[in-house]
């Protein structure tokens, strides 16, 4: 491909270079990945659940499937469930007004390359306050069986949320095409299939609601909440009321819930990661957003529903503390890093000045490692896990898929910072030389 720069009306346009290079192995790997990583959500209901035979099942049992499904021309109708996308287009809608309507401090972003910058509405704890209220208002006067349509219907939701990832990716790559777009500098190839999936636009909107924050942060994350509510419903309501739900259920509910509410809290944190920063917004955000986030991080409390497991109390209290350990890393040192980016520096930690007149923390958790945040983050996804015990490796499949994301997000960082700083960034890295884990990575 050669390097020339992407033209408007016949004028080079210097603000939407030409991509000229691919990750992802290009096209074939973007469509690879576009097609199995949707596949992958729904083979992780059907290689568990509660007529599984096993999770995983055997690898007979899984051949069988296969067959009877190829041999069952109808088998597709089951994917789709047209309540279930009622339920899921009346949620978008809902965390639609809930942004438009509830009061939030106006924020500005990070500065774009027009010199720019956009303006977001941080409404999102008030929205998951009002969503949770709602469900817990419907529980507590219609009881848990109300709230079990989720469990019910997952097949049908996911579905549902599958086809807006598609067509919000698809509306977002056909907007960036008019005069004035924005363009990511990873996403404008030129090729159709690739850049629809990394994503042509930076920030493509509707008005003033900007798709992309807008979907990182609500509909997804908030759902997810809604969805171990929903599964902790399933499990009372089979095992004759709360009463009866196992600690382990209320250890995996209460620890998730209580991370997307900490997400939503600190929600302006958000604009500046690199999702928000550098990436177009194309399927493999929509998907992450709407489909994985959901659907695969609820995966442990789906399992408690049919497989239910009683922890001894020193199990279930060893596991309270490594969540709370890892989640003190984890705010803490987000904490300050969000501090000295806003100018404050409370614990006077060192830094080291770059060219480009920025600082890089040299000290605190940021002099142990370049990333302490996604030590702290990785080990609360596993406590997630430790509470469906080890009779499976399906429930231990978002640690593992989020340590590979969390390697692959450090190297673009590395070569992203690199590339911003030079030799200042070798120099940071002479001073602070882990990677993510202290001494070990």
């Amino acid at each position: 491909m050669s390097a020339k720069a992407a033209t408007t009306g016949g004028k080079a346009d210097v603000l939407n270079p030409r991509t000229t290079t691919y990750e992802f192995l290009g096209p074939l790997g973007t469509f690879v990945i576009s097609l199995s990583s949707s596949a992958v959500v729904y083979a992780l209901y059907f290689g568990c659940n509660s007529n599984s035979g096993g999770c995983p099942p055997s690898l007979v049992g899984i051949i069988g499937r296969v067959v009877s499904s190829i041999l069952d021309s109808t088998w597709w109708k089951g994917l789709w469930d047209s309540e279930a996308a009622l339920y899921y287009l009346g949620w978008y809608a809902f965390c639609v007004l809930a942004w438009l309507l509830l009061p939030g401090d106006e924020i500005e972003g990070t500065v774009l390359r027009t010199g720019g910058r956009k303006t977001y509405r941080m409404n999102g704890f008030y929205t998951f306050g009002l969503a949770l209220s709602i469900a817990c208002a419907r529980i507590w006067i219609c009881g848990p069986e109300s709230f079990t349509f989720i469990y019910d219907k997952w097949v049908g939701f996911v579905t549902a949320a599958l086809l807006s990832a598609i067509l919000l990716a698809t509306y977002c790559y056909l907007s960036s095409h008019r005069s004035g777009a924005l363009l990511a500098l990873k996403g404008n190839t030129g090729n159709i299939m690739y850049d629809w999936f990394i994503g042509r636009e930076l920030n493509p909107s509707i008005g003033s609601l900007d798709l992309k924050w807008f979907n990182e942060v609500r509909p997804g994350l908030n759902l997810w909440a809604m969805i171990n509510i929903s599964m902790l419903c399933k499990q009372a309501v089979l095992r004759g009321g709360f009463q009866n739900v196992t600690n382990s259920m209320w250890l995996v509910v209460a620890f998730q819930v209580w991370y997307v509410a900490d997400c939503m809290l600190f929600e302006p944190a958000v604009l500046t990661t690199m999702d928000i920063t550098t990436d177009g917004f194309g399927f493999m955000l929509s998907l992450g957003d709407l489909v994985w986030v959901p659907f695969t991080y609820s995966i442990q409390a789906r399992y408690l529903v049919f497989r239910p497991i009683e922890l001894q109390t020193p199990a279930a209290v060893a596991i309270f503390i490594l969540n709370a350990a890892a989640y003190w890393i984890f705010r803490d040192s987000n904490n300050e890093k969000n501090d000295f980016r806003n100018g404050k520096n409370p614990k006077n930690l060192k830094y080291l000045p770059t060219k480009r007149g920025t600082k890089l923390l040299i000290s605190g958790w940021w002099g142990l490692s370049q990333h302490p945040n996604y030590l702290g983050d990785w080990l609360m996804s596993l406590t997630w896990c430790l509470p469906t015990g080890f009779g499976t490796p399906i429930t231990y499949f978002y640690p593992i898929f989020f340590a590979i994301l969390l390697l692959h997000r450090q190297t673009r960082d590395d070569e992203a910072c690199h590339e911003k700083y030079g030799d200042d960034w070798i120099e940071y890295k002479k001073r602070v030389p882990y990677r993510i884990i202290p001494y070990i990575y």
